[in-house]
């Protein structure tokens, strides 16, 4: 997997997560925020929303809040969860990682790498399989 170092423009996007999650945190109901910088350099936030019979994960209410306003070339997104109040970057989800393949696969994801944060194209994070043309 190729990594690239992030850029002051990534650690402002990793504090809007994690703001949204601060505000936003409800045990068992928003566990996880989603921010996700567009190439008009607007940036949108989501939040994961947990129910008994299914829940979604932050990323998708994330980018459905960009394609929504009309943006449609992201240029990186991440993903924090609360862990007993602290705010970490995790990874996408399986099911996310194929979104972001079939809808943003050159947008970049920060990651935390054992404690450094990197970040590569979303394309990289299902190795192997195809992506999906022209869905916008």
């Amino acid at each position: 997997m190729e990594f690239v170092p992030l850029t002051s423009d990534d650690h402002k996007l990793i504090d809007v997560a994690q703001e949204v999650l601060r505000k936003n945190y409800v045990p068992g109901r928003h566990t996880s925020a989603a921010a996700v910088l567009c190439s008009s350099g607007r940036t949108y936030t989501g939040v994961s929303i947990q129910t008994c019979g299914y829940g979604t994960c932050a990323e998708p209410v994330a980018l459905g809040a960009a394609f929504t306003a009309g943006e449609r070339s992201v240029v990186t997104l991440v993903v924090v969860a609360c862990r007993l109040n602290n705010y970490p970057i995790v990874p996408p989800c399986g099911n996310c990682r194929q979104l972001l393949l079939d809808y943003v696969p050159d947008a970049f994801v920060i990651m935390d790498e054992n404690g450094t944060l990197k970040k590569t194209a979303a394309r990289h994070l299902l190795p192997g399989l195809r992506i999906v043309d022209d869905l916008y």
